[in-house]
């Protein structure tokens, strides 16, 4: 699918209505969600080199992710998605150049989608586009500064879950706090790589002194997300040592109750042995009070230590 979008007095508008190719032609930004092989023949055009594929775009390393050619500049960038309550990191191509902006992309992401709607509201000013650039990583940023509040919302749950609610469930606040951890790695590794890509675009946008200005805004953005998001991580880490503490504890109290437990049956289990023997000579066999007896001392001797143990605060 290729959506296509132009400027018009700073403001970006979606074309829908033409062919592909006046489409296409007209365009100042072209986004392509998982394009057929007829629309890569019809973006070849506009192309030096062959768009890159799926393999291509996922490369690690930064040479190969942030580079420039005949093409134009090329930023592949991470975007955060969530799949199944889980987030995601996914890889958006850009390719800018002087005239137009290429985006191609796997999945139908929430950032797009909001900016697909801020765009048919007129709500996207953007005079270029490398602007347009720039507006998308800023929208980037404000979504991922979002999911960070998210994150600590859900901390905050947990927390109250751990250190305040009597008798919780210590397993499934492991399980979350597992589940927040996974999604906090995510989001600082996205934070990271918005870093390196708008360093590189500030190397490439000396003769636009506006546009610098306002990636460097962002980039403050993303460094105080940096701080949250360690802040964040911090948090997780000492709320699993915490619950892994109290599981312990629990264990621990488990684990006493059962040793008093042998302590104190233990001697009504001696003299329980001694009368079980098998001797001729035993004068308390034949004592018509020989086994209420025998049943009185077994109950004085758990009793006592139970007794030893309540005053000792071991109970």
């Amino acid at each position: 699918m290729i959506r296509t979008y132009s400027l018009a007095q700073q403001t970006i508008h979606e074309l829908a209505d033409d062919e592909l190719e006046t489409r296409l032609a007209q365009a100042t930004w072209i986004d392509a969600q998982e394009p057929s092989d007829s629309e890569r023949q019809a973006l070849a055009p506009f192309l030096a080199e062959e768009l890159p594929g799926s393999t291509d775009v996922e490369e690690i390393e930064s040479s190969a992710r942030y580079f420039s050619d005949a093409d134009g500049l090329h930023v592949h960038s991470l975007f955060l998605t969530r799949n199944e309550g889980k987030h995601q990191n996914t890889t958006v191509a850009f390719i800018l150049q002087p005239q137009r902006l290429l985006s191609l992309r796997e999945e139908d992401l929430a950032d797009f989608r909001l900016l697909r709607l801020r765009a048919r509201r007129g709500q996207i000013e953007a005079g270029s586009p490398h602007e347009l650039m720039v507006t998308i990583f800023e929208q980037k940023v404000e979504n991922l500064a979002d999911s960070v509040e998210d994150m600590h919302r859900d901390l905050e749950q947990v927390s109250h879950q751990v250190l305040e609610v009597e008798d919780s469930d210590l397993e499934d606040a492991i399980d979350r706090l597992a589940k927040v951890e996974d999604s906090v790695g995510k989001i600082r590794l996205c934070l990271m790589d918005t870093q390196r890509s708008l360093h590189f675009l500030l190397r490439h946008l000396r003769r636009h002194t506006e546009l610098q200005e306002q990636a460097r805004e962002v980039l403050q953005d993303v460094d105080a997300l940096m701080s949250h998001n360690t802040f964040l991580s911090d948090k997780v880490n000492f709320l699993m040592d915490t619950t892994q503490g109290f599981i312990n504890i629990q264990q621990n109290q488990i684990i006493k109750i059962f040793s008093i437990a042998s302590v104190m049956f233990l001697p009504p289990t001696m003299i329980a042995s001694i009368y079980g023997m098998n001797f001729d000579v035993m004068p308390e066999l034949h004592w018509p009070l020989g086994y209420p007896f025998a049943i009185f001392v077994m109950f004085i001797s758990g009793l006592t230590p139970f007794l030893y143990f309540k005053h000792r605060g071991w109970l």
